[in-house]
């Protein structure tokens, strides 16, 4: 079957809609768009800028994707929206294409849910597996590991990080990373309450690695333990042999360790000198 596109649409000549896309009333597709085969755009969707969309993705009424970033630095050069397969982007969610930092990308990778009213801002990255909740504030520069679920109307800051299969409550505000099977909790300032049993579990992880990421918790955000006291300690009790699920926990950590103001990603964040030459830039254009 072919395209079924609205009479009532809007498709730019240029831009490159694969065969079985579902394209409704009232949207608009700009001319640097490309949109993989089983992809719906239900009405009133927005669809602009440098912007690939792979197969099967759902896009409910009034999204918008690929528009500018809010970010002064912005100069108007062509970065990009890159989003995989089997997506589903509910009612008004936005996503906004990447300043030109880092690579000049935003990326999502494959199902994830971004529920009514999201917001994805520039140069995120979504990895595989992702829920955000109703109202989700991803800043600049987020990146949401496998797995991770962000409850509705929490706001995460720019350059945090949230690691594989971590939870945050809803109503949150995340100004620190959150690392990799942890749950965390509380409208001001959320902290590490215990780890996601239940999305371990979901994930089919094994009770007894289950149990060591328990350990972990407790000595890491129980009995305040540094983190090279718990690899030691780790490295006595399983004799070396550490599944990838507590190397990923650990890692993390030392990597956020390594950042700034709990976040690993403030590493990223280009130089004073080049924002200021950006800035001079854009003014003499």
């Amino acid at each position: 079957m072919g395209k079924q596109i609205s009479h009532l649409a809007y498709i730019d000549p240029r831009a490159e809609i694969a065969a079985d896309v579902e394209i409704g009333p009232f949207c608009v597709i700009g001319p640097q768009v490309q949109i993989g085969p089983e992809t719906r755009l239900d009405n009133h969707v927005t669809i602009i800028g440098s912007t690939r969309i792979g197969a099967r993705n759902r896009f409910y009424p009034n999204c918008v994707i690929g528009a500018e970033p809010q970010d002064y630095s912005y100069s108007g050069s062509t970065t990009r929206v890159e989003i995989g397969d089997a997506n589903i982007f509910r009612e008004g969610v936005t996503v906004h294409r990447a300043a030109e930092k880092e690579d000049g990308v935003t990326r999502i990778g494959n199902r994830n849910m971004l529920m009514a009213n999201c917001h994805v801002a520039h140069n995120c990255q979504i990895r595989d597996g992702v829920v955000l909740v109703n109202g989700v504030l991803l800043g600049g520069h987020v990146h949401v590991h496998d797995g991770a679920i962000i409850s509705g109307n929490s706001v995460v800051h720019h350059f945090a990080t949230l690691g594989t299969l971590s939870f945050v409550s809803g109503g949150s505000r995340v100004p620190n990373d959150i690392p990799p099977y942890m749950l965390a909790a509380g409208s001001d300032d959320p902290r590490i309450r215990t780890i996601n049993l239940v999305g371990m579990q979901r994930r089919g992880i094994a009770p007894e690695v289950i149990d060591i990421i328990k350990q972990a918790y407790r000595y890491l955000y129980r009995e305040h333990k540094n983190l090279q006291n718990v690899r030691e300690l780790f490295m006595a009790s399983l004799n070396g042999q550490f599944p990838i699920e507590l190397c990923t926990l650990l890692d993390f950590i030392g990597n956020q360790q390594s950042g700034r103001q709990g976040r690993a990603g403030e590493t990223r964040r280009t130089q004073p000198e080049q924002n200021t030459q950006t800035q001079e830039k854009r003014r003499a254009a």
